[in-house]
């Protein structure tokens, strides 16, 4: 996503964007040791998304943890801005969203293109075999990517 919105800035302004990347301070430090406490920061390098750090997570929160898509936004954006979080402040963002979540759905990440495509076909198509799905998908590829050629202006044997 990342890239294709600095292609979208450079197309707009023709100005090159940079890439992004984490600060140091987001960074665990080779070598040092990072336990599963409320007060210790969740450092890219030192977080993991495991097992160990689940059960640690269903102890603060309650049964109802699981990894989302929302709580890894939240915070890969924590470490962009340098301010990693603790994990009791990552516990307490998470439940309120959580909460949050059960009243008001989150719309789908761009990412999830694939998946919410086949859920749609198979609601429309009961019974479509995987080929025709793949198939279809790739109609849909082809579609959106002659969409982005027309946008910029590219001839459409072009192909990156």
């Amino acid at each position: 996503m990342d890239l294709i919105l600095r292609i979208l800035h450079f197309v707009q302004t023709g100005v090159k964007g940079t890439s992004s990347k984490f600060p140091s301070c987001s960074y665990a430090k080779r070598g040092d040791s990072y336990p599963l406490t409320l007060t210790t920061p969740m450092l890219k390098g030192s977080y993991k998304n495991d097992l160990k750090t689940r059960l640690f997570f269903k102890k603060v929160i309650g049964q109802h943890f699981h990894f989302t898509a929302f709580g890894i936004d939240w915070l890969h954006e924590r470490w962009m801005r340098g301010h990693p979080p603790t994990y009791q402040e990552f516990a307490l963002m998470w439940e309120m969203e959580y909460r949050k979540r059960q009243e008001i759905k989150a719309p789908a990440k761009e990412e999830w293109a694939y998946i919410r495509f086949v859920q749609n076909y198979v609601r429309l198509f009961p019974g479509s075999s995987h080929d025709l799905i793949n198939a279809s998908w790739e109609q849909e590829r082809i579609r959106h990517k002659d969409k982005i050629h027309s946008l910029l202006h590219l001839p459409k044997e072009f192909s990156p």
